[in-house]
């Protein structure tokens, strides 16, 4: 997940529910600055993260004249859902989220997924291209995550059955103090700060359990993807420890996509490079306008 710098919405965007067949979502929204509007953007968080993770990018799109909804998944931060029960967090239910969520917002929509968010981005379209213009996969692979993220997983999932998630945000604390704390999935954004303390305490355990298996079992579905025929933007950061930047190389490549490597970025170039990977993301939402 990133670390946003801050969780108060900056002028022009603004929080609010979104309503949808399948239930409501937080969404932080900004509009298009320009005087027609290039199309709407639908922006999906990775793994305990939140739709605040995408603060820095939304007045930079709006600027490029892109509207754009960052929203919290069902489980996410301030999108309620079940604490106990996994089921409604299969991946195949959280793509039909997506999907609705699509509608709501007036699809079809560019759609861009970080880290988890891109597997569950991924599934969407697998499910209904329809609801589509293109999708950007930000720091997400084409398979499982890597062998030391699946072990920081499986930390978790042991953790989360002994302990509450106060409990793991204090071990957390206690095991890896910020000045440790690398790009990783788990990793990045589990500092001290009220507000991110708040936001893991939002997310339901049952959530993070379904998601975590996700993404250490998730399959390799490039070649079902690159069936579909949909514009495909691969973009990470020059370093990740999640999915190794040659293995990203190379499912861009299968897929046939558009690549964007940002400079001096990792796990989360949407923070740690804001305006580089806004210009990349506009760029190539303005090849489909």
């Amino acid at each position: 997940m990133s670390r946003p710098p801050s969780f108060t919405p900056p002028p022009g965007v603004r929080a609010r529910r979104l309503a949808t067949e399948r239930g409501e979502f937080a969404v932080l929204e900004a509009d298009a600055v320009t005087a027609r509007g290039k199309g709407t953007a639908l922006l999906l968080p990775g793994f305990t993260g939140s739709k605040e993770d995408f603060l820095l990018l939304q007045p930079l799109l709006a600027a490029a004249g892109y509207r754009t909804v960052a929203v919290d998944g069902r489980g996410q931060y301030e999108s309620p859902g079940p604490k106990d029960d996994e089921a409604p967090y299969a991946q195949a239910e959280l793509a039909r989220d997506v999907i609705a969520q699509a509608h709501a917002v007036g699809a079809p929509v560019h759609l861009l997924g970080h880290s988890l968010g891109g597997q569950i981005a991924r599934a969407a379209v697998l499910l209904d291209p329809s609801a589509f213009v293109s999708l950007t996969l930000m720091a997400s692979g084409p398979a499982q995550i890597s062998l030391p993220q699946q072990q920081r997983v499986k930390l978790l999932h042991d953790a989360l059955a002994v302990l509450d998630m106060a409990g793991v945000w204090d071990a957390i604390q206690a095991f890896e103090p910020p000045e440790d704390i690398d790009a990783g999935d788990l990793d990045e954004g589990l500092s001290d700060g009220e507000d991110l303390r708040r936001r893991w305490l939002s997310n339901s355990p049952a959530q993070l359990l379904a998601t975590g298996r996700q993404l250490c079992e998730e399959p390799d579905r490039v070649a079902e993807l690159a069936a579909v025929g949909l514009p495909v933007h691969v973009l990470s950061g020059d370093r990740d420890d999640t999915w190794p930047v040659p293995l990203l190389d190379d499912m861009a490549d299968r897929l046939g996509a558009h690549r964007t490597v940002v400079p001096h970025a990792e796990h989360s170039p949407n923070t740690d490079q804001p305006e580089g990977t806004a210009h990349a993301l506009a760029a190539f939402w303005d090849r489909l306008v």
